[in-house]
């Protein structure tokens, strides 16, 4: 089947949106590149954007962009999506940079945005921000963990890296340990999304910036037994969740387990099913706080 090969973009609602726009480029780093009548296109460094916002009533997420393989045949995608008994939408020049474009909703209401991504743009590195090195990944509280795995699986080609017992799903489309986490909480909703750091130390410096201006951390500096990798949890200014992590496990598709390394347990570390413990969540300390799930 022909699968998403990379995350490259999210969509958000949010109620002010100056406000939400100061967060992530005074304060995350991330560059203003366009501004339309109902649309802001917020920039890393290799994207024309990787973060969209637009005003809502709420806030939420509302789209995902995910970026096929520079080989991969789009009428094909379309074709194979359509197949499933879904309802596509054809759109051209939706967004900038972005000339054709397969849109879909997947089982909880969010859009699927599937296109094929031109050249990369050359973005400068912003001098003042936490400035993270990409998008990594969003995750969602849904109501039918399994069945969204699925369609995610089955409709946009991703494969399961881990489970935590039967109820928290970590999905891939390339080789970063997860793009997609569900957790079965009875509701659909946002529940996180997630900037990659370079390593450990620009997570220091990154929460001594957010600090410095008012940004305490929710859950963490820790280490996730899943995945691995280094987080850090805070909230923006509308309320909604933002991971910084570093060091993410890494697939070895054609083996079959993550990359070695030395903090794994198992040796080698391969896709399983985790149990509800604290070293699946943090092998350093605490679990999440209650307000982590709110």
């Amino acid at each position: 089947m022909i699968g998403v090969k990379k995350i490259s973009h999210a969509s958000y609602e949010t109620p002010d949106l100056e406000r939400q726009i100061e967060y992530y480029t005074d304060i995350l780093g991330l560059s203003l590149i366009a501004r339309e009548r109902d649309a802001v296109y917020l920039a890393s460094t290799i994207e024309h954007h990787s973060v969209i916002l637009r005003h809502g009533s709420h806030p939420r997420c509302t789209r995902i962009g995910f970026q096929l393989g520079a080989d991969d045949d789009l009428d094909a995608f379309e074709k194979q999506t359509a197949a499933h008994g879904i309802r596509v939408t054809r759109k051209k020049d939706a967004e900038p940079t972005i000339d054709d474009m397969v849109s879909f909703e997947d089982l909880k209401g969010t859009v699927m945005e599937v296109f094929k991504r031109p050249e990369p743009l050359h973005q400068p590195f912003r001098s003042q921000g936490v400035v993270p090195h990409k998008l990594g990944h969003i995750a969602f509280h849904v109501a039918d963990v399994k069945a969204i795995t699925r369609f995610y699986c089955d409709v946009l080609g991703f494969r399961v890296s881990d489970w935590m017992g039967d109820y928290f799903s970590f999905l891939r489309c390339g080789k970063d340990h997860h793009t997609i986490n569900l957790v079965e909480t009875g509701t659909n909703k946002h529940f996180h999304t997630a900037f990659e750091l370079r390593d450990w130390g620009h997570m220091q410096t990154a929460l001594d910036w957010l600090s410095r201006n008012g940004y305490r951390t929710l859950w963490g500096p820790g280490r996730h037994g899943i995945g691995h990798n280094l987080f850090s949890y805070h909230r923006s200014p509308n309320g909604m969740i933002t991971e910084l992590f570093a060091e993410l496990d890494q697939m070895n598709e054609e083996f079959g387990y993550f990359e070695p390394r030395p903090w794994h347990r198992d040796n080698p570390q391969r896709p399983k099913t985790w149990p509800k413990t604290p070293e699946a969540a943090n092998l350093w300390g605490p679990m999440p706080p209650d307000e982590m799930m709110e």
